[in-house]
């Protein structure tokens, strides 16, 4: 992962397509996500930072960027063992009896970073907007609005299988595309750091590849916890001092201002980088639009966002003013921390990274510039 402080950086990081939860509206696809800044590879472990020394008061925004955005596979074009009969999240019993044209389709791209993990990318026809990692960033886009999904798209790639959950609409496309003889599997919308590996087995099983699935469920869960780890090493061990924290959905254009707390998954990845999430604290379940006295009221030191939300309300300046913003500590110093929305709440095969590079914004943001 790489930090760069804003005042090192002309222009924000290119971000990538939206992650909208329910209840946040939609946006257009940004298009392909920029390419890794060089020296980003060589970076210093997160074991020998030295990390500020208090991250409560440090000032100046910065910006998350994973080291590797692409998905590296378990192993190669694994071979299917077909047909995969599963009952899926909804209860309803599918069976794929090809896996050659795959679709994988969620609100947050979890799915299709799933599938390339499993090492069946090349089988895979088309994406939602919120899959943008560079292997799938130049497939055929089948949402649009935002997060809708459009038969017309979906169908004209002749899918054998589709793999989706309940957060894309309308649900009407999926019936058509039962009704067309296309076997689509439904999995859980939660998305937390918890069930990477329910998910990862979901997914492997409606693919035929389950011991692909053992060996990435296995991978992530080992990632992950090594990678808490390393962040409970930086982060400070007086609760007192650890950094309140929040993450704000913001969509300027569409006058979208929204506060991400318990069981949005934004409190799952707040906790495990040991920080505070003042939205889980203050009771918030959910998404709820932003209540300018509560959020003043809730002091968050850091606000965590979507650099395409960032740059929806005019960048730092313009997030400094909007209302119970400017009244908190976060406000006051400009310490925003965001980073692209293909990641930063895709979860999945990338989870470990994100919360690499989050840690660096958090605990250690001065930490790389000399390679920005």
């Amino acid at each position: 992962m790489f930090i760069r402080a804003r005042s090192r950086r002309t222009a924000v990081a290119l971000a990538s397509a939206v992650l909208v939860l329910a209840g946040c509206g939609s946006a257009p696809d940004p298009g392909p996500a920029s390419p890794v800044p060089a020296g980003i590879a060589d970076q210093t472990p997160l074991s020998e930072l030295t990390p500020v020394a208090d991250p409560r008061a440090h000032e100046g925004p910065s910006t998350a960027v994973v080291a590797q955005p692409d998905i590296e596979p378990v192993e190669p074009a694994p071979t299917p063992r077909l047909p995969a009969t599963v009952t899926d999240h909804q209860g309803t019993s599918v069976t794929v009896e090809d896996t050659s044209r795959i679709l994988a389709l969620d609100r947050s791209g979890t799915l299709a970073a799933t599938v390339f993990g499993l090492g069946l990318g090349d089988s895979v026809v088309g994406r939602d907007s919120s899959t943008g990692f560079p292997a799938a960033r130049d497939l055929t886009l089948v949402t649009s609005n935002g997060h809708q999904l459009n038969s017309e798209a979906i169908l004209q790639l002749r899918p054998t299988v589709v793999l989706t959950d309940t957060t894309l609409g309308p649900w009407d496309v999926v019936l058509q595309l039962r009704d067309a003889g296309v076997p689509v599997v439904v999995v859980t919308p939660q998305r937390t750091l918890d069930n990477n590996g329910d998910i990862v087995r979901a997914v492997a099983g409606a693919l035929g590849v389950d011991d692909a699935g053992e060996q990435l469920a296995d991978r992530l869960d080992r990632e992950v916890e090594a990678k808490r780890a390393e962040i409970a090493a930086l982060a400070p061990d007086d609760e007192s001092r650890r950094p309140r924290v929040v993450f704000l959905y913001l969509r300027g254009t569409a006058g979208v201002y929204h506060m991400f707390g318990k069981g949005s998954g934004a409190d799952a990845l707040i906790s495990a980088l040991g920080a505070v999430d003042v939205a889980s604290e203050a009771g918030i379940n959910g998404t709820r639009p932003i209540n300018p006295e509560a959020l003043a009221k809730a002091k968050p030191d850091v606000v965590l966002l979507m650099t395409k939300g960032l740059e929806s309300v005019g960048g730092v300046a313009g997030a400094a003013e909007i209302p119970g913003v400017a009244q908190t500590p976060a406000g006051q110093h400009r310490r925003f921390v965001d980073m692209n929305d293909y990641q930063i709440l895709s979860f999945g095969p990338l989870t470990a990274s994100v919360l690499d590079a989050l840690a660096r914004a958090l605990y250690a943001p001065d930490s790389l510039e000399a390679s920005g």
